[in-house]
């Protein structure tokens, strides 16, 4: 176990700098920063004063690796718009869109998980069909479409929900369930795939016929088997979620870090997008990094291959 987790520690490392390296290099290539700075109507004087102020006339590969320098110590630099180390400024959000994931997550889980079971225990059954159109329509629907959906008919017709903000409890519930139905077909297809397969399987049709009752074989013995994969699946979703904030938190004005990555990016305000882009990549690499362990811990077949 010790071994495999740092292969996958070295290479969890490894995507990490690859993410950061080019990630930087878009950024950088994407347009002056410089000029974008400096405003519309700047003089070249003017642009070559931000260009020099900032080190934007240095080869970007030493603008790198003194970003990189920085960011291992937490220092970020400062947003050129609002005067404010971007450190602190990703503490203020990042609160909001941990929630906003978490919840999306454990809406996506408890939707999801007792449909693929019902789904694999009436296979070819009305119940499979209904769980497999709701899994085709959340498949389908964009999340930031379905998100207007949501307001439409719970925020402004029935005014249910509040449907901007981020103050309290009910200001998270349409955008978990926007967030979160998108994340539902994935892990409702491999828990009723998983099933299927396990109930079909020898150990199951010998605890059958020892006469154990139908639902201690099916949350013990077949559920315990068929719930594995879904654990790196659910890490990988979350991870999925706190990138896919951006447009949710967008739309629903949530005061969180997707919010701020789309209006930095207007803006052009280069600190804060890589930061941004840094945490959430980051993050999605870990949750995948720890959905592998918690995979090879429950499956010794993982750690010996």
């Amino acid at each position: 176990m010790l071994i495999y987790t740092l292969k996958r520690l070295g290479l969890a490392l490894l995507v990490t700098v690859t993410v950061s390296l080019i990630s930087f290099m878009l950024l950088r290539v994407s347009g002056d920063p410089a000029i974008s700075l400096a405003g519309e109507g700047a003089s070249n004087e003017e642009i070559e004063f931000v260009r020099a102020e900032y080190g934007f006339d240095r080869p970007i590969i030493i603008q790198y690796f003194e970003w990189a320098g920085r960011a291992i110590q937490g220092d970020f630099g400062k947003s050129p718009y609002l005067n404010q180390p971007v450190s602190h400024m990703l503490k203020e959000r990042m609160g909001v869109t941990l929630i906003l994931g978490l919840c999306s997550l454990t809406f996506a889980l408890v939707l999801s998980v007792p449909l693929g079971i019902l789904a694999a225990t009436r296979p070819n059954t009305w119940i499979d069909r209904i769980a497999l159109t709701i899994s085709v329509m959340g498949q389908a629907m964009p999340s930031f479409w379905f998100g207007l959906i949501l307001i439409i008919f719970f925020g402004v017709k029935l005014r249910w929900l509040p449907i901007s903000g981020s103050d309290t409890w009910q200001h998270f519930v349409l955008p978990t369930i926007a967030l979160g139905y998108y994340a539902t077909p994935a892990i409702m297809r491999l828990v009723r795939s998983g099933m299927l397969e396990v109930l079909a399987s020898d150990h199951i049709r010998t605890a059958r016929a020892k006469g154990l009752k139908w639902p201690k074989i099916l949350f013990k013995h077949a559920l315990r088997n068929a719930i594995i994969p879904v654990v790196a699946l659910a890490a990988v979703q979350l991870g999925f979620m706190l990138g896919g904030s951006i447009v949710i938190e967008s739309i629903f004005a949530l005061n969180g870090l997707g919010n701020l990555a789309w209006v930095s990016i207007a803006r052009s305000d280069l600190p804060v997008v890589q930061a941004i882009v840094l945490f959430l990549s980051t993050t999605y690499i870990f949750l995948t990094f720890l959905g592998d362990l918690l995979n090879a811990f429950l499956d010794p077949r993982i750690r010996s291959n």
